[in-house]
């Protein structure tokens, strides 16, 4: 199996590129969904997060209401932190058990887990190639303007607030430029395949032993 950790910023093209590596065979596991899952109503992780934050963080149909939840914790540092101590082990032993699945199912099976917090949560499983989507501030915040209907200025404070892209570049295998045309993207996403099929095809002829 190969393991690619994708990450980058709000709106910097990772689903775009997650999407290309999909149509060229890739596996892709998605860590916002995968923390959807985690929190439905009747797991340990939800009554977990009513323990820390009240009642008031679930709706009236035993959901999690995820912008009261929000609210709570977009100001405060501890509130998150002690959010994200409950929620990011739940979805790493979640992730770890989908990923040993898909290898059991296909020992060359692709998989591209689509991390956005990859650096912030410390995402630590044994990734064969970490690639960071970077695109400039600038595109970012129009994307989430024209894309996602947020105001300039709410866009710009949700970039501000994530990690720099510096800090992921320093953990990148690959970095993909998304600033540019979506074909440039693209064309990226489609040589790191070449890249990695030419990388399982010299682990296979490689003698073992």
């Amino acid at each position: 199996m190969y393991l690619i950790g994708l990450t980058g910023g709000i709106a910097s093209g990772k689903s775009t590129v997650a999407r290309r590596l999909v149509e060229h065979g890739a596996i892709h596991l998605d860590a916002d969904q995968l923390a959807r899952r985690v929190v439905e109503p009747g797991t340990a992780c939800l009554q977990a997060i009513v323990d820390a934050f009240g009642d008031e963080v679930v709706r009236a149909d035993g959901t999690l209401d995820r912008q009261r939840l929000g609210e709570i914790v977009f100001q405060d540092d501890e509130a998150r932190a002690r959010l994200n101590a409950i929620v990011h082990p739940a979805v790493r032993e979640l992730s770890g058990r989908l990923i040993a699945k898909a290898e059991a199912e296909d020992p060359d099976a692709v998989v591209v887990y689509d991390v956005p917090l990859l650096v912030e949560a410390q995402v630590d499983h044994p990734f064969d190639l970490v690639v960071v989507t970077s695109a400039p501030k600038r595109a970012q915040v129009r994307r989430l303007v024209e894309e996602r209907g947020l105001d300039p200025i709410q866009a710009e404070a949700r970039v501000d607030a994530q990690v720099s892209d510096e800090e992921r570049r320093a953990v990148a295998d690959v970095v993909i430029d998304t600033g540019g045309t979506l074909a440039h993207t693209m064309g990226q996403a489609d040589a790191l395949w070449v890249d990695i099929e030419h990388s399982q095809r010299e682990a296979r002829e490689r003698p073992s032993g």
